[in-house]
C-alpha cells in the first residue's frame, strides 16, 4: 500500500473542498484583493516549502553523493543554514525598495519571476554551479515577494476596519494551505519520481501564483472615498454591519476608483539616472548581481556565519545603547524587553528549524516510516505536519486566549514565550524518549515524530504570533521599523545557529556507521540542546517574567 500517495490525494481533496467554503463564506465581506493575494501567497508558499522539503535530502543524496556521508551532511547543514538566514534577511531590503521606488505590484512580480526561475534551475540534477545560482535566485526573489504581498494586502483596509484581522487570518490560512500541500506533492514526486519533477512542480506552483496575480492585478483598486484613512466618517471603530452597509451604499452610487500598489513616483521610475539607465533597470540589474553574490556566499558558510554574528552584535549593541541613553526611561525599558526576548526568540527558532535540517535526515535514517506494513512514507511528507497542526490548532489557541482574557488570566507576553519554549522542549523530550526507550532496532516508532511536531507547533502558536505585535507596541515610534528589522534578524541568526547544531549530528565515519550510531548522534544532540538547552532557557525566562512585565509599563 502506497500510503504517501494516499496522503497526497487526501490532502488535495481536503483543500479543494475547504478553500471554496472559505471564499464563498467571505466573498461579500472582503474586497477582491484579499482573494487574489490569498491565492498568490498560497502558490508562492507551495513553491517555497515544496523546494525546502527536498533540499537537505537532495544535497546529501544527490549533489554531494561523492563525498563521505558525514562530510556531505556537514556541508549540507552549512548551506541550508546560510540559505535560510538570507531568506529572512533579504526582505528588509525588498520592503524598502518597494516603499521608496518600485511599489508593491512590481516588487511582487519581480520576486515571483526570480523565484520561479530558481525552482526550475534546481531541477537540473547534480549541477553544482546551477544549484548555487538557483538558491541565489530564490533568495533574491523572496526578498522582493515576501514582505510586500502582506503589506499590499494591508493597504486595502483602513486602520480601524474590523475586517482587517479576519482578512489576515484568511491570508495566513493561504500560507499554511500552501505549506501543507507542498511537502505532500513536491516531496512525494521528488522522492518517488525524480528530483527534477519535484523541484519543477515547485516552480510551476510559483508560476501559477504569478499568473493569477498578473491577470487580476488591474482589478486591485480601492474606492477614493475609502483610500484616506481619516475619511471614514466614523469617530470610533465601525461595526461589521456599518462596514457592510457602507460597501452596499458605495456600489449603488458612482465612485472613483484608484489602483493600489503602484510606484510612489511613477514618473521618476523610467527617467535615466545613471549611464542612461532608469531606476527600474538599475534595480533589476542590482537584483541579478545580488543573485551571484548570494550564490557565492552560500558556498562560504563560515564567512556567512561570522557576518551574521557581526551584524547582530552591531544592531543589538546600538539598541542597547539607545535604550540606556534615551531621555524617555519608559521607552528605554520597553526596548530592553525586546532585546532580552530577541535572544530567547532566536533560541526557539534555532531548535524549531531543525525540521528542515537534521530532523529531515533523522526521519530518513532512523524513523520507522511505515504504518501497518505499508510502504515507507516519503520523508519530505512529514514537513506537512506543522502547517496541518497550525490549521487545526490555531482556532483552539485563539479561543483559549480569549477565554483567559475574559477571566483576566491571559498570560503576559514573556510568559507566552516561556510556554512556547516549554512546549518546544517537551517535543524533544518525546522524541528522545522514543529514541532511547522504543528504538530497539535503531528505528523510532512514527508516533513519536508526529507527537513532536504537534508539540512544536503548539509552541509556535504560543510564541510566534505575539512576537511581531510585541515589537510594534514596545518599540520607540522613531525607530520601530529598525527594531522590526532587528527582530527578523533574530530569525536569520537562528538559522545559522540551527546549522551549527545540525552539524553536531554528523557521524565522522558515516560511511561505515550503523543505524544505532546515527540514532545516538541525533538523539544526543536533541537531548543536550533541545531538552537541557531549551529547558534551561525556559527556566531562566520564567524567572525573568515578572521584572520584564514591569519593564513593559502596562503594555501586554
Amino acid at each position: 500500500m502506497d500510503l504517501g500517495l494516499g496522503l497526497l490525494i487526501f490532502g488535495w481533496i481536503f483543500v479543494i473542498i475547504w478553500v471554496p467554503v472559505v471564499i464563498l463564506s467571505q466573498r461579500k465581506i472582503h474586497p477582491k484583493a484579499l482573494f487574489v493575494l490569498f491565492f498568490a501567497e498560497l502558490w508562492e508558499r507551495f513553491s517555497f516549502y515544496g523546494m525546502r522539503s527536498l533540499l537537505m535530502l537532495y544535497m546529501v543524496m544527490e549533489l554531494f553523493s561523492e563525498m563521505d556521508k558525514g562530510e556531505a551532511d556537514t556541508k549540507a547543514y552549512g548551506i541550508y543554514g546560510s540559505y535560510m538566514a538570507l531568506v529572512y534577511a533579504t526582505p528588509v531590503l525588498g520592503g524598502i525598495i518597494a516603499d521608496k521606488i518600485l511599489g508593491f505590484r512590481r516588487s511582487i512580480i519581480l520576486g515571483g519571476v526570480f523565484m520561479a526561475l530558481g525552482h526550475f534551475v534546481l531541477g537540473f540534477e547534480g549541477q553544482h554551479l546551477l544549484f548555487y545560482l538557483a538558491l541565489g535566485l530564490i533568495i533574491v526573489g523572496n526578498g522582493f515577494f515576501k514582505p510586500n504581498i502582506s503589506s499590499f494586502l494591508g493597504t486595502f483596509y483602513k486602520q480601524n476596519d474590523p475586517r482587517k484581522d479576519g482578512a489576515f487570518t484568511i491570508f495566513y490560512m493561504g500560507v499554511n494551505i500552501g505549506a501543507f500541500l507542498a511537502p505532500l506533492t513536491c516531496g512525494y514526486i521528488g522522492m518517488e519520481v525524480s528530483w527534477f519533477w519535484g523541484f519543477s512542480l515547485a516552480g510551476f506552483g510559483m508560476l501559477v501564483g504569478l499568473v493569477m496575480f498578473w491577470f487580476n492585478m488591474k482589478g486591485l483598486t480601492i474606492d477614493e472615498d475609502m483610500s484616506d484613512e481619516d475619511s471614514s466618517g466614523y469617530e470610533s471603530q465601525p461595526s461589521m454591519g456599518e462596514i457592510l452597509d457602507q460597501d452596499l451604499a458605495r456600489k449603488q452610487q458612482p465612485s472613483i476608483s484608484r489602483e493600489k500598489g503602484l510606484p510612489p513616483n511613477p514618473e521618476e521610475l523610467h527617467k535615466p539616472v545613471f549611464l542612461g539607465m532608469s531606476r527600474n533597470i538599475l534595480i533589476i540589474l542590482g537584483a541579478v548581481v545580488s543573485v551571484f553574490i548570494a550564490a557565492a556566499v552560500l558556498n562560504e558558510n563560515d564567512i556567512m556565519k561570522w557576518v551574521m554574528i557581526g551584524i547582530a552584535v552591531l544592531i543589538i549593541g546600538y539598541l542597547l545603547f539607545y535604550s540606556i541613553n534615551t531621555d524617555n526611561k519608559v521607552e528605554g525599558q520597553r526596548l530592553q524587553v525586546v532585546i532580552v526576548l530577541f535572544f530567547f526568540h532566536m533560541m526557539f527558532w534555532a531548535l524549531f528549524e531543525q525540521a528542515g535540517g537534521s530532523l529531515t535526515l533523522f526521519a530518513e535514517r532512523n524513523v520507522d516510516r511505515s504504518i501497518f506494513g505499508s510502504e515507507p512514507i516519503p520523508t519530505p511528507i512529514f514537513q506537512s505536519l506543522n502547517p496541518l497542526f497550525i490549521m487545526l490548532l490555531a482556532p483552539v489557541f485563539s479561543w483559549i486566549w480569549i477565554q483567559l482574557s475574559r477571566r483576566k488570566k491571559e498570560p503576559t507576553t514573556p510568559m507566552k514565550f516561556v510556554l512556547g519554549l516549554v512546549q518546544l522542549c517537551l517535543g524533544f523530550v518525546v522524541l528522545v524518549a522514543g529514541a532511547k526507550l522504543f528504538a530497539g532496532n535503531g528505528f523510532v516508532p512514527l508516533i513519536f515524530l508526529v507527537l513532536m511536531y504537534m508539540l512544536h507547533t503548539m509552541g509556535e502558536l504560543s510564541l510566534s504570533p505575539v512576537g511581531l505585535s510585541m515589537v510594534s507596541k514596545l518599540s520607540p515610534p522613531r525607530i520601530v521599523g529598525f527594531v522590526m528589522g532587528a527582530w527578523f534578524l533574530s530569525m536569520a541568526l537562528a538559522h545559522e545557529v540551527a546549522a551549527e547544531l545540525g552539524k553536531l549530528t554528523s557521524v565522522p565515519d558515516a560511511e561505515t556507521a550503523n543505524v544505532f550510531e546515527t540514532l545516538n548522534a541525533f538523539s544526543d544532540m536533541y537531548a543536550v540542546w533541545g531538552i537541557f538547552g531549551i529547558g534551561g532557557a525556559s527556566l531562566l525566562l520564567f524567572l525573568l517574567t515578572k521584572p520584564l512585565s514591569r519593564m513593559m509599563h502596562g503594555i501586554h
